[in-house]
């Protein structure tokens, strides 16, 4: 059962794609008073002007009594160049579009109850779009009617908003910690378990290798990346009622590992434990207290995960955890899993980002729809690190905006990452030449990243660099130091399927592979 579970938490980690909504704002005015209000458009049909001098006022038609799927019911005479504002639903916003624009109005305003998301449609249907577009909430078009009455004046406009912004710098800085420390800790287990054996205190499973999945087989990774598609495509069709079930999933997933790196972190400095026994069951005082304080936060995160303001923070403390504890107990056994998990997940990403939106209905990849959630929907997939944009904090109206990073950005890089810092280990490097190559790999792909997204002002599937990058660079290590074949194989011993045990042969040292001949 914990398995499955891993393998859900762990296949819905890819689907946060870095999708901004193009905010834009709404100004309306009588003469007297002026107001402004948030609103979501795409720019792939007609732009808006940047800023407001540049925009055209028009009158506004209040014409939400309708959701505009046809014009039966509506006069030419009263929406002719004029904008118009309609209810959200029962058609695409396309053919909302083409309908004000037959009847030869200006703009379109889509006034919406739910979550505003960016207007999509099939390529075909931006060209035929003349006329401005947008959503806005319904309750924000409610207010303005008790402050402006009918004789409203309305102007479309998007200010452009700066690209680089220091939430990235926090991100970066927030992946690097991330990955460091995740290999730092699996190297450290390693290392704990290798000592126990030699010593022979390893007859009793130690606290380290408790709960500790070894991948192995070439066979099983792929029966596990074929276990992610299906997964995906599940959210994809049944969105609405999965949704629940992984956010119920990683608040159990991430409270979970977030004491074992609290616990981790006790040992680490030294902190005794105090145990009491009742009824033959025997509790320690510092697990309870860990357990409650880890579940706390779980129980605070899933109450107000909606709130943006400061909830990002626990669901961050929450992501790091989950990706520390991921990278510590997954284990990938050589670097010949290593290039086949890291490959076809590389394939996966760049499959249901680029193929399939030529096969879904409304040209949206499923990737993307899933990281987005259906129109329906409020609840987003909590499988991103958020961190909000420091320079939109003053002129956002639309909520709080964020740069944010999937968690298997992390992860999938960071157990190649992991198996570095082991394979220093069992090599007795010194230097962990290894694992500081492969964590500065990853550093100079996520710049890259980073740098093409800017560029290309899009959100970009990180592995995509990531893989090529830390792959590439842990081969030619291995390679200039003639230890390919160690390194390709992993360390010496074998799995045993019965007992998935590691049947660990004597300790070999730096010198004992050097003079081994490849």
């Amino acid at each position: 059962m914990e398995r499955v579970v891993r393998t859900v938490v762990f296949s819905v980690i890819f689907l946060a794609s870095q999708m901004n909504c193009q905010e834009a704002i709404l100004h309306i005015s009588n003469g007297n008073t002026e107001r402004e209000y948030c609103l979501v458009h795409n720019h792939s049909w007609t732009p808006l002007s940047q800023t407001l001098d540049d925009a055209e006022q028009y009158p506004l038609v209040n014409l939400t009594s309708t959701v505009l799927c046809n014009s039966s019911g509506v006069s030419p005479d009263t929406v002719k160049d004029k904008a118009v504002v309609v209810m959200r639903g029962d058609c695409d916003f396309s053919q909302k579009a083409l309908v004000a624009q037959s009847l030869q109005a200006k703009a379109l305003l889509i006034a919406s109850n739910m979550s505003l998301i960016t207007p999509s449609a099939n390529d075909t249907e931006y060209a035929k779009v003349h006329i401005p577009l947008a959503l806005m909430r319904y309750r924000d078009f409610l207010e303005a009617q008790q402050v402006f009455g009918d004789g409203m004046q309305v102007k479309l406009y998007a200010p452009p908003y700066s690209k680089i912004d220091a939430s990235i710098a926090v991100m970066l800085l927030i992946a690097m910690v991330t990955i460091a420390l995740g290999g730092y800790w699996s190297g450290a287990c390693e290392k704990g378990r290798l000592e126990s054996s030699f010593t022979g205190a390893g007859g009793e499973e130690s606290k380290a290798d408790s709960g500790e999945l070894f991948l192995y087989s070439p066979f099983k990774v792929v029966v596990f990346v074929a276990l992610m598609c299906g997964m995906l495509v599940l959210m994809y069709f049944f969105y609405n009622i999965l949704v629940y079930i992984i956010i119920a999933i990683f608040c159990l997933a991430s409270a979970s590992a977030l004491y074992s790196c609290l616990d981790a972190v006790m040992d680490l400095i030294g902190c005794g434990t105090v145990r009491f026994s009742v009824r033959n069951w025997t509790f320690s005082v510092r697990s309870l207290i860990l357990a409650a304080v880890c579940i706390s936060i779980a129980v605070v995160w899933g109450v107000y995960r909606n709130e943006d303001r400061w909830i990002w923070i626990l669901q961050d403390l929450l992501g790091i955890a989950f990706c520390l504890n991921f990278m510590k107990t997954i284990s990938l056994s050589n670097f010949k899993i290593c290039v086949i998990l890291l490959s076809l997940l590389l394939l996966y990403d760049v499959f249901f980002v680029f193929i399939t939106p030529f096969f879904t209905k409304n040209g949206v990849s499923i990737m993307v729809q899933v990281a987005l959630g259906p129109d329906a929907s409020a609840e987003k997939l909590p499988v991103v690190m958020r961190v909000p944009r420091f320079s939109a904090w003053a002129q956002n109206l639309c909520g709080m905006q964020f740069s944010i990073l999937g968690y298997g950005d992390i992860i999938v890089p960071g157990l190649l990452v992991a198996y570095c810092s082991r394979f220093d280990v069992w090599i007795n490097s010194r230097r962990k030449i290894y694992f500081l190559s492969c964590c500065t790999a990853y550093l100079l792909g996520m710049i890259v990243t980073f740098a093409v997204m800017l560029l290309s002002g899009m959100g970009q599937p990180a592995l995509l660099y990531l893989v090529p990058f830390t792959l590439i660079t842990s081969a030619v290590l291995a390679g200039c130091r003639g230890e390919m074949r160690q390194f390709w194989t992993g360390s010496s011993y074998e799995v045993l399927d019965s007992s998935r045990k590691p049947l660990l042969p004597e300790r070999r040292t730096d010198s004992s592979i050097e003079g081994e001949v490849c």
